[in-house]
């Protein structure tokens, strides 16, 4: 099967080539770190990150690099009304974005350059812009001349004629044409500030990912992404700086993801509807967050609502379940040549799930694939055939799709407390010595209870059942005897 992805430069699928054989290189438009990351960030790092564990699970080395904008216009303000340095400022806000990302599960990038730490690079790549003629000098200040770029409009499909039609030149600047666009700003006072052969000031903020791009993946490089609102006028400049200076391709194939809605409008400050990655996890589980991401193509704008939320809840408590009734079978030692029948099945899903995600990376399909696969899971265990090397392999394949899209990710640590069950058992009055791993006190508790069942003493078999969910282990009653899952999603 081959990889497919949507590129915005072509507006079509394509067919996914690297560059360098085996090898991906991508960069990622990261945060401004002006103040505490929200879901839309979320939103757009989570759909990269499932982009990057289905391209290494397809076998690639993937370089992912996304870059940290600490110096901006809004760091700067926010910075000076707390009476901080704008760097200082942007360090802490840098170190809070990082850790909202850990804790809600989104793997980091590989590199993540800061733009203070890149200025002479930048300055060495607007003195090439200005030395191959695409931009110009106008006291203090560096801007590219988009008119000589003849190529500007590409990614956006935008004509400069109509760009011109609603372009206009702000007060304080100083530039040639209402398009162009600034490479450096002079210095201003309460700003930082850094020296360049036009006097002290500091970067635009296009230049920063141009630069950093190039420095830290080379050129061309194969993806470039970011959320939609970048296309204009921040990847078009990014593709104009690049390639003035270098007089080579950029980026081969641009990703961008849709914005998300919360309760169908767009998030903002004015609506007051932001909600930052703190707050949200104050409220839900992280899996579920993610697996609500997860479940909108990265194309299409999710809308967060209560109502999804307990959507995505409720059906990752069924792939939950799955993985546990597999897990419960894996341990038991049950054999049966019928139920190896059920191998060809789990590879047949597989290869589904590789489909969906080779058509640009779709995650609804998968994710279908994926419950067509617990469907049959539950029809699998309930079956007089069970073999539990095959619920090994069928748990394995169950938690290899899962984890590409980010969820299942910690399943398989054990995470039960031996401690917690044994005051169970001294209750029960089992006193055969001390089981050796939770899950074998947890089978122990259940032939007592089973006893308790075939004796009609309900009143106990009920005590067991009750407190086992105390400690978030629910007890399912089969035609084959009692299973237990764990219940996580709390």
């Amino acid at each position: 099967m081959t990889l497919r992805i949507y590129n915005t430069l072509t507006r079509r699928k394509e067919k996914f080539v690297p560059i360098e054989k085996g090898k991906v290189k991508m960069y990622v438009c990261g945060m401004t770190v002006y103040s505490d990351s929200h879901i839309g960030h979320a939103r757009t790092y989570l759909a990269f990150d499932i982009i990057r564990r289905y391209l290494e699970y397809k076998g690639y080395k993937v370089t992912y690099v996304q870059n940290i904008t600490d110096v901006d216009d809004k760091i700067i303000s926010a910075a000076n009304e707390k009476g901080i340095d704008p760097l200082e400022y942007s360090k802490y806000y840098t170190e809070r974005c990082l850790n909202d990302m850990d804790a809600l599960g989104i793997r980091r990038a590989d590199i993540y350059p800061k733009a203070s730490e890149n200025i002479q690079d930048m300055i060495e790549m607007i003195k090439k812009i200005i030395d191959n003629g695409y931009g110009y000098v106008s006291d203090g200040d560096v801007y590219f001349s988009v008119e000589k770029f003849r190529e500007y409009g590409k990614l956006s499909k935008q004509k400069l004629e109509d760009m011109k039609a609603g372009a206009r030149v702000e007060p304080g600047e100083k530039k040639k044409n209402p398009l162009d666009f600034a490479l450096w700003k002079a210095a201003k006072p309460g700003e930082p500030k850094w020296n360049s052969p036009w006097g002290e000031g500091r970067p635009g903020w296009h230049i920063e990912c141009s630069v950093m791009s190039a420095k830290y993946l080379g050129l061309p490089f194969d993806i470039h992404g970011g959320g939609m609102d970048l296309i204009f006028p921040h990847h078009e400049n990014e593709i104009a700086q690049a390639e003035a200076a270098y007089g080579r391709g950029f980026a081969r194939y641009w990703i961008h993801v849709g914005l998300l809605m919360v309760n169908g409008e767009k998030m903002s400050k004015s609506l007051g509807n932001i909600l930052t990655i703190r707050d949200a996890l104050e409220k839900y589980n992280a899996e579920v967050i993610r697996f609500f991401l997860a479940s909108m193509h990265y194309r299409n704008p999710p809308n967060f609502t209560e109502a999804a939320m307990e959507s995505a809840k409720n059906a990752l408590e069924k792939i939950h379940r799955a993985y546990d009734l597999l897990s419960f079978y894996s341990r038991k030692d049950l054999k049966s040549d019928s139920g190896k029948n059920f191998l060809k099945v789990v590879d047949d899903v597989k290869k589904d799930f590789e489909k969906a995600m080779d058509d640009d990376f779709n995650t609804p399909q998968a994710i279908a694939v994926i419950f067509d696969f617990v469907d049959k899971i539950d029809r699998f265990v309930k079956s007089e055939n069970i073999d539990s090397e095959v619920c090994k392999y069928a748990r394995k394949t169950l938690v290899e799709m899962c984890n590409i899209l980010t969820i299942l990710q910690d399943v398989d640590k054990d995470g039960i407390n031996l401690d917690e069950i044994i005051p169970l058992l001294d209750k029960y009055g089992y006193d055969k010595g001390k089981p050796s791993s939770a899950y074998e006190a947890i089978d122990i508790l259940l032939d007592i209870r089973e006893k308790a069942r075939s004796e009609k003493n309900w009143d106990l078999a009920d005590s067991i059942r009750n407190d086992l969910r105390g400690i978030g282990i629910e007890v399912e009653d089969t035609g084959k005897g009692p299973v237990w899952i764990r219940k996580r999603l709390v």
